[in-house]
């Protein structure tokens, strides 16, 4: 009666232990749903390289934000890709450029550990983000280089087949020196498509080894507190544009017409001047005296 009652008791408490844990499960899958989806907002499409093996990314994104914060955002992600370490991070080009007055244009450029690269686009658009910046564009594009790699290793076993081959053949006695002058010459090509095949390889081995991560950034066209999209900040860039447009418009034609209207300004100029009236005088003679008119009858 003891043991029954023991292994009631034993039951009891194993049905509520699963009923507690069935509810935590319950609980907790809304929240893992809303941590993917915030994933998946946060740095575009949630797609790791896992998922796609032999594929080399390339990451482009572009960020807006005003222009006098341009530099230190930009600085941040540069010390960010500095902080991981020439083994996974490099930065392979930077561009900071004034274009007019408060008017800025920057990008860098990275290559980075495959493993880390999409968690670090989404960690340079949080620092955007905290900027009071905003992601413009995020593009990601991909290559299947792995199955390219496969095609070249096939060709190239097919190739070393060749090459055996015709060198068993070489070997042979009996052969003319035409012969052998062909055979020898199609080994020689045949291992020179050998190399390129290994050189294809190698690059794609390469590709697959970094992931170029490009982060342009655009200001707001110097005109602090507003930002793109607003109407204010579209009509004033419509104003600088036009007004640049025009300008260049009339110092082209001006340059265009002042020298000629110098030079016949200057023709006139010396036209009336006493030393040419006086020449012009001179070359066109004396006037010829008019007959005098014959007396009138009385």
């Amino acid at each position: 009666m003891k043991i029954k009652l023991l292994v009631g008791a034993m039951a009891l408490i194993l049905v509520g232990c699963g009923q507690q844990r069935s509810e935590e499960s319950t609980s907790s899958a809304p929240a893992a749903m809303a941590e993917s989806a915030a994933s998946n907002n946060a740095g575009g499409p949630n797609v790791a390289v896992t998922a796609a093996p032999g594929v080399a990314f390339n990451y482009s994104y572009a960020f807006r934000l005003e222009d006098d914060r341009i530099a230190k955002v930009q600085e941040e992600h540069a010390a960010a890709c500095e902080t991981l370490g020439i083994n996974r991070c490099r930065i392979t080009g930077l561009t900071y450029r004034l274009v007019r007055e408060n008017e800025v244009e920057a990008q860098l450029q990275f290559k980075l550990d495959p493993t880390i690269a999409r968690q670090f686009g989404k960690d340079a658009i949080a620092s955007v983000e905290k900027a009071e910046g905003v992601l413009a564009l995020a593009n990601v594009t991909g290559e299947d280089v792995g199955s390219q790699i496969s095609d070249s290793q096939r060709r190239s076993a097919g190739i070393g087949g060749d090459i055996a081959r015709l060198e068993v053949r070489l070997k042979q006695s009996g052969l003319g020196d035409s012969e052998r002058t062909e055979l020898q010459q199609q080994i020689a090509s045949l291992r020179e498509q050998l190399g390129g095949e290994r050189d294809t390889r190698r690059t794609g081995e390469a590709l697959l080894a970094t992931t170029p991560m490009t982060f342009d950034y655009q200001g707001t066209g110097g005109l602090p507190g507003i930002g793109y999209g607003n109407p204010f900040s579209d009509a004033a860039n419509m104003l600088i544009s036009s007004g640049s447009t025009l300008l260049s418009f009339v110092l082209v034609v001006g340059a265009a017409v002042l020298p000629w209207g110098l030079f016949f300004a200057m023709l006139l100029f010396l036209w009336r001047t006493a030393p040419v009236r006086a020449a012009r005088k001179w070359l066109g003679g004396k006037p010829k005296e008019r007959p005098a008119p014959p007396p009138s009858a009385a």
